[in-house]
């Protein structure tokens, strides 16, 4: 099919590729929910914190050097995919800045190192850490997702994925000095980073080549990459800070350790429904710059259909369960990885609120290259959100900092949901408040009703010799008859993405009616 027939119907392809992407991060998922509770467990509360709170503090500047690169980037090359020439050129374009920027932000994270002692001390952690980086701008994987090529980063991304599970079950074992074992989970995190870089740099050539023909127009990306790297910027401090306020409040770093394990769970649905960006992002740039808005409100609405009807049973199941998923992340006891359920109880909205607003970045104000105004968003949410947690976490909170920064960071990520409702009414209301996300909360009520009352039933009922034998199996049970009851309500209520997998509405040509 030409590219004609594919602006004629909107729904060409996305839903294969949503299914892609799906299963590719579904599957990462299971994977790293696998490996993820060995991994507390073995290095324990305090050297976790540890390893999460460095690698924070890399992320800064692994945002420093991508300067939002790879966003400008996806949408540049959707635009002139179908230009091999221009493409090459964009292509070689961007891989210089990021390049550039990579060196600098090397040299800025070396010196920074040297300005406070804690980060002195970690200094070979954070260095290894930052191997990802140094190697990541090798890696051109915004030039597959601009060409679409979502079967071959689900196929790459799962047997990685998979191989660096197996490397840790084999050598990060439990002893009584988990700190042994610090380094070695390092290495074995940054080294999916470098084969990614080597198996992409192989098959580069199929598609683009790096040999220059044109001269370079780097000033005409240097307005959008500003704005865009405040952006990334003011991402990454909403993002981390949480954290790395933690490290500083607490020196043991046993709240980072606790307040990592209760936003795992959250972590993974955000990273499930915001991974679909790879789908819609370059789809609607190409739609928008086609002015074709209908298609482009479609595809919008079929994408926050999908945030909704993955966030709110998520909301449901991990808000009324989270004593058990938390015990069966960290296999804690009492006294480790206190207080990491009600962390997840707290911050289990923002499964729905980060999403969306992210939503409404990455599919309404970049392909309209309005980012100006999430930028304007970021700044006050990152400001307020230090101001409050530093607040909660020292005053009402002193004796339990993390709850006061769970609160902090979910109420500041309403108030941004609430802020970017207001500046993009025309696309993302039509897109939100709709019936059929209506019917989604109910069916998602039902779920959360049902969970709340039947899982302690459940457990009394397996009494097994290890507690979360009992929480694993209960947890089976309830989650499966949730599939069930949610399913089913939504077929009862004729939620849009449950019918339109029916047989009457396969071949069913918009996006989203």
């Amino acid at each position: 099919m030409n590219e004609t027939a594919k602006t004629k119907n909107p729904s060409y392809n996305v839903r294969a590729n949503v299914l892609i992407n799906l299963i590719r991060t579904l599957t990462m998922t299971i994977l790293s929910f696998i490996t993820f509770p060995y991994v507390t467990r073995a290095l324990g509360d305090s050297v976790f914190g540890t390893y999460t709170w460095a690698n924070t503090f890399v992320y800064y500047f692994l945002i420093l050097a991508r300067i939002s690169i790879p966003n400008i980037a996806i949408r540049e090359c959707a635009k002139v995919k179908d230009n091999q020439e221009l493409l090459n050129k964009t292509v070689q374009e961007f891989f210089l800045m990021q390049a550039v920027m990579t060196l600098i932000s090397f040299g800025l994270m070396s010196a920074t190192i040297f300005t406070s002692s804690a980060l002195r001390d970690n200094a070979q952690l954070i260095f290894l850490l930052s191997i990802n980086f140094l190697t990541g701008v090798f890696s051109f994987e915004w030039v597959y997702i601009a060409l679409e090529r979502h079967f071959y980063i689900t196929v790459r991304s799962i047997l990685l994925i998979a191989f660096s599970g197996l490397l840790t079950f084999t050598f990060v074992r439990g002893s009584a000095t988990p700190s042994n074992y610090l380094y070695t989970y390092a290495f074995i995190a940054i080294l999916g980073t470098v084969l990614t870089v080597i198996i992409n740099l192989l098959y580069l050539p199929r598609f683009v080549s790096l040999r220059k023909t044109q001269k370079y127009e780097f000033k005409k990306h240097f307005k959008s990459l500003f704005v865009l790297f405040l952006i990334s910027f003011a991402l990454a401090l909403y993002n981390q800070t949480d954290e790395f306020i933690l490290g500083f409040i607490d020196s043991s770093k046993a709240s980072v350790g606790a307040y990592s394990v209760g936003v795992k769970g959250i972590d993974i649905v955000i990273t499930l429904i915001t991974s679909l960006y790879a789908v819609f992002m370059p789809r609607a740039s190409y739609y928008y710059s086609l002015e074709n808005k209908r298609f482009f409100q479609n595809l919008i609405n079929y994408s926050l259909n999908i945030t909704f009807f993955i966030a709110i049973p998520a909301i449901a199941c991990m808000a009324t369960m989270s004593k058990e998923i938390t015990h069966l992340i960290s296999g804690s006891n009492e006294v480790s990885y206190e207080n990491a359920f009600l962390v997840l109880i707290i911050l289990a909205s923002m499964m729905l609120t980060y999403s969306i607003a992210d939503n409404i970045y990455t599919e309404i104000l970049i392909p309209m290259k309005k980012e100006k105004i999430y930028l304007f968003t970021m700044g006050i949410g990152v400001a307020l959100n230090i101001g409050l947690s530093l607040l909660l976490a020292l005053i009402p909170f002193r004796n339990d900092p993390v709850i006061g920064v769970a609160i902090a960071t979910a109420g500041t990520d309403a108030l941004i949901l609430l802020f970017l409702f207001w500046k993009t009414p025309l696309y993302s209301t039509k897109a939100i408040f709709r019936l059929n996300n209506l019917k989604i909360l109910i069916a998602g009520g039902a779920v959360a009703v049902f969970s709340f009352f039947m899982m302690p039933v459940f457990e009394s009922l397996m009494p097994m010799q290890e507690l979360w034998q009992s929480y694993l199996i209960s947890m089976i049970i309830v989650v499966a008859i949730d599939a069930l009851i949610y399913i089913g309500g939504c077929l009862l209520l004729r939620e849009n993405l449950v019918t339109s997998f029916l047989p009457s509405h396969r071949n069913k040509e918009n996006v989203d009616a």
